[in-house]
């Protein structure tokens, strides 16, 4: 009965060092830092904001944060755009939160509104505009190559 109990014993103590050791593995990344509730959790502040020309954006992740993953909120103002369409070797996701946008994918337009996604495939001629008489306020998903 005693060796029955030491085995159960033991069972339970290398299944606990495992999901320990999991644990840890989980709550660092790469480089040594380690993440908790403080720094996953990142909420919205005026006072951390990038002016732009047209607007200002927001990270909630930047490409220091993880692994080159990022997310951030842009904000633009009517009948503008952050910039002109362009290039680049990313892939992107846009998702508007609030406004009407116009999407640009290599020549062809198409405008719509809140809860609609846009994705851009890497190397595609894109971008995106606001068309409308209210602030524009999308997220942008996107992993930078890191060097």
């Amino acid at each position: 009965m005693r060796s029955a109990f030491l085995t159960v014993l033991l069972f339970i103590l290398i299944f606990l060092l495992r999901i320990e050791a999991q644990i840890k593995e989980e709550t660092y990344n790469k480089e040594g830092r380690k993440y908790t509730i403080e720094n996953c959790v990142n909420e919205f502040t005026m006072d951390k904001i990038e002016k732009t020309k047209v607007g200002y954006q927001y990270w909630f992740a930047d490409k220091e944060f993880l692994d080159g993953r990022t997310l951030k909120l842009s904000v633009v103002a009517p009948y503008s755009a952050t910039h002109e369409p362009h290039k680049h070797i990313e892939d992107e996701f846009f998702f508007v939160l609030e406004g009407t946008a116009e999407f640009y994918l290599n020549g062809e337009t198409k405008t719509a509104g809140p809860y609609t996604s846009f994705y851009c495939p890497p190397e595609s001629e894109h971008g995106i505009r606001n068309v409308g008489d209210i602030e524009l306020k999308y997220l942008v998903i996107k992993k930078y190559e890191m060097k």
